[in-house]
């Protein structure tokens, strides 16, 4: 099956080049030169996933990353000026699944787009309803929808939010560190001095605690990781 991905970058030879090298490895290719109509190019080419520039003219990439968000969760990663953390970590908190810093090596982009794709494949190859539903007291995962429900309302989540609680609530009450929870989640090894996990789990925290401050569901285990933790 061929996949589809959107670019959303105003750079021509960037998209030119990426166009060029994802088709050659069995991808459709679509793209945009603004953000100020994004969604209406979802709508019209329904991507399986996203490249994002975070510079655009017009709207720029965090506000289009917002307008993605409150319509789809669909998979989106993000391109970033290489050294500005503070583009990656608000991008994250809008919930981006990824990063990569131009310039980047094309084949690394690759390796990203199959290791978020390969995790969204395995939530759609489960063998029995059984399998398809994981319960937390007043919490339920639904894998074949692609949702979570706490206290029977459903919450909205992105792609990577989605897949690191489907990997802490698969193991309750056991603690995980950021390195396991990054290779079940994204496929890839946890990179030192990489915030993205802990920003992905600060807004699961607000999406699913009560208190996020105070948290009970999701509980970091200072120097380890985190562990979901069972409760009524």
């Amino acid at each position: 099956m061929t996949r589809k991905i959107l670019i959303i970058d105003d750079d021509i030879k960037l998209i030119h080049l990426l166009k060029e090298y994802l088709e050659e490895n069995n991808f459709r290719v679509s793209h945009a030169l603004e953000g100020d109509h994004a969604v209406d190019e979802i709508k019209a080419n329904a991507p399986d996933l996203i490249i994002l520039d975070i510079m655009l003219p017009g709207k720029d990439g965090l506000e289009v990353l917002k307008d993605i968000r409150k319509a789809h969760s669909l998979p989106v990663i993000m391109l970033t000026a290489k050294g500005d953390d503070t583009d990656k970590i608000i991008g994250l908190e809008l919930g981006a699944d990824d990063y990569l810093p131009k310039p980047f090596n094309p084949r690394e982009l690759l390796a990203r787009i199959k290791a978020i794709l390969r995790r969204q494949d395995l939530l759609t190859t489960q063998d029995s309803c059984e399998d398809l539903l994981i319960r937390c007291h007043n919490m339920i995962l639904n894998r074949a929808a692609h949702t979570i429900e706490v206290d029977k309302k459903v919450v909205d989540l992105s792609t990577t939010e989605f897949n690191i609680l489907e990997v802490l609530m698969k193991s309750p009450n056991t603690v995980l560190s950021r390195d396991q929870i990054m290779n079940l989640a994204q496929g890839r090894d946890f990179m030192v001095f990489d915030r993205s996990i802990d920003i992905h789990i600060s807004r699961l925290r607000a999406k699913i605690e009560t208190a996020p401050g105070s948290p009970k569901r999701i509980k970091t285990i200072w120097g380890t990781g985190y562990m979901f933790v069972d409760i009524p």
